[in-house]
């Protein structure tokens, strides 16, 4: 693990964003769960997708959809078949790992995707690449291994009460397609959009939330007519760079890559990541996928009923084509995270955009043992929290409490000394350049409005 994901994860924790999965029994493996500001950081990345892409848009309507459906959902989608890694173990001390992670970390130039089992051991056996856990090279051959959970429904376990939880979450858009036609009456094009969980039984190694088992996606399929996709796919493209850069994230730290042929999902034409500079390389953060007909012309096809869209114009009849625009929501906590971490020479602060930082302002009493300070900064902290996520700090010196607020990505800290109980006005303390200026208490919603933007 880099010296700056060590730096991320341990403020993660010390600040209460992200805690490991059942710390207290020792921790599951790539799981996490998110404390009070981590919680609040990711509803604020969620409600801006869900603003941005539903709320401002009359094209797109939003779902939430079950996390279990029926086996069939899997089987007609091509999930049960081909949704697969590759892992190999180590026979010297039972280290578990993907294929591919294991070549990509030794050998940085060598593109491992859409390379087959086979393939991936003779680029093991050629560069004699040993355990990362013990230096030995002992392996097994690489297998391929599905990712969907397997569970039961019931009370008596057997192959007919086998379920899965979702591997992804367009799949719950694809089979109430025909009940939003039949409800809402859409005029193509338009789009399904959810944000929920997915899971997947991922080997991964150790890259904080960037990859684990359960995880939150945003995503939404856009149904287009077939000669339009083209179009479609580079407009989804620029919106889809557009939000990541309304997170607050460092354009210099994205670029597009398409993938290869050999590396394509088995549903898709043409997909496109966008990626983030990681300190353990580029690596895909949101996607931009052409799914064509597939899901739709399966499912019609393993259901038996008619899930073609009608023209209200011309009466014509056929099953549209998809543009899918992904993003992850857990990876993106990762991800903001280590774009906003910044180390100065007194102090380190997380730089996040105002939009989705957990609290927009910190309101402190100079000194917490003068009762005419503390009542006059209550009624600043009460009056401000009916339209912004405001923090209370009243502990320690006033240079802790700027310290612990600049560790958490708060924009403002509003203090109230001696001067505002007779100028009726109150210091902010901006984060990113650390100046202060005094602003009147009749003003100070007004400001923080402007400046939060």
């Amino acid at each position: 693990m880099s010296d700056l994901l060590k730096e991320v994860v341990a403020l993660s924790k010390r600040r209460g964003f992200i805690f490991l999965g059942s710390e207290i029994y020792g921790g599951l493996a790539n799981t996490y769960d998110l404390g009070p500001l981590g919680a609040s950081l990711r509803k604020n990345v969620v409600d801006l997708w869900w603003s941005e892409f539903v709320e401002k848009r009359q094209d797109v309507y939003g779902l939430d959809t079950s996390v279990l459906m029926s086996p069939k959902v899997w089987e007609a989608s091509g999930h049960t078949q081909s949704f697969a890694d590759t892992l190999i173990d180590c026979l010297n001390c039972h280290f578990r790992g993907r294929a591919d992670h294991l070549i990509e970390d030794k050998l940085k130039d060598v593109n491992v995707e859409g390379k087959t089992p086979s393939e991936l051991w003779e680029i093991i056996n050629k560069e004699h690449i040993t355990c990362p856990a013990c230096g030995k090279f002992d392996w097994t051959k690489p297998r391929q291994f599905n990712l969907l959970f397997q569970t039961k429904i019931g009370i008596i376990s057997g192959e007919k009460n086998t379920a899965y939880l979702r591997g992804e979450t367009a799949q719950g858009m694809f089979v109430n397609f025909k009940n939003v036609i039949d409800s809402l009456h859409p005029v193509l094009p338009f789009g399904l959009a959810q944000v929920g969980k997915a899971f997947r039984n991922e080997i991964t190694m150790g890259k904080f939330t960037f990859r684990v088992l359960e995880f939150d996606l945003a995503e939404f399929e856009y149904f287009i007519k077939e000669k339009d996709w083209e179009k479609q796919f580079e407009y989804w493209k620029k919106q889809t760079q557009k939000f990541a850069e309304k997170l607050g994230i460092n354009k210099e730290k994205l670029r597009w890559r398409a993938h290869g042929k050999e590396e394509l999902s088995h549903y898709s034409k043409r997909t496109e990541d966008l990626e983030y500079k990681y300190p353990f390389g580029f690596k895909e953060w949101f996607a931009v996928a052409y799914r064509t007909d597939y899901d739709l012309k399966n499912h019609m096809e393993k259901s038996g009923l008619d899930l073609r869209y009608q023209d209200p114009h011309t009466g014509e009849k056929f099953i549209p084509h998809v543009i899918e625009p992904t993003f992850g929501i857990t990876r993106s906590l990762t991800t903001i995270l280590i774009d906003s971490f910044t180390k100065e020479d007194k102090r380190t602060f997380l730089k996040l955009s105002p939009l989705i930082a957990p609290y927009k302002a910190a309101v402190f009493p100079l000194l917490a043992n003068k009762p005419e300070l503390v009542r006059m900064a209550k009624k600043v902290f009460n009056d401000l929290l009916e339209e912004f996520a405001v923090a209370w700090d009243e502990r320690g010196n006033i240079g802790k409490r700027y310290y612990a607020q600049d560790e958490i990505g708060t924009p403002f800290c509003l203090t109230v000394d001696f001067d505002s109980l007779e100028q009726k006005d109150i210091t902010v303390r901006d984060r990113d350049t650390t100046k202060q200026v005094r602003i009147s208490l009749t003003k100070l919603k007004s400001y923080l409005k402007e400046k939060l933007k």
